[in-house]
């Protein structure tokens, strides 16, 4: 149905992906990415995971099976072995269901026991190196000489 002619034209409202509701245009990232506080602690842990799974998985290509996973605290009921806190734990391969080997790496107490961000790095490193020491039946010195 045509529109009568003594009503003003239609709007079209804006995108609301243009403008806010005030009109002044997008909002933008509350830190842009070339700040050292653009990515959260979580994401910056996992990234110093994934960095020293990678830099082992060169040397020793087995690793490139395993799955590395990063939860916040160990579950609440220890192994009979494990004495004090967790920092990480290795899961063998289950074939039958299809997954493969997993080592898990603990956020909170990993880093509750790093001063800085250098021995936040190194304790990483050195707890995925036993980890996948542990997984492969190996000691840690074999996996890593500079550990």
């Amino acid at each position: 149905m045509p529109r009568p002619s003594h009503l003003p034209p239609a709007r079209i409202p804006a995108s609301p992906h243009r403008r806010d509701r005030h009109g002044r245009g997008m909002r933008g990232p509350l830190l842009p990415p070339n700040l050292p506080a653009w990515r959260t602690r979580a994401e910056r842990f996992d990234a110093m995971v994934i960095a020293a799974a990678d830099d082992l998985a060169r040397r020793h290509p087995e690793i490139t099976q395993m799955q590395f996973a990063v939860e916040e605290v160990p579950p609440s009921d220890p192994a009979p072995w494990e004495h004090g806190v967790v920092l990480g734990r290795g899961f063998a391969a289950e074939p039958r269901a299809g997954l493969p080997a997993r080592i898990v790496l603990y956020r909170r107490p990993i880093t509750s026991r790093a001063g800085d961000d250098a021995e936040l790095v190194e304790l990483v490193r050195r707890v995925v190196v036993e980890q996948v020491a542990l997984m492969l039946g190996r000691r840690p010195e074999e996996i890593d000489p500079d550990l």
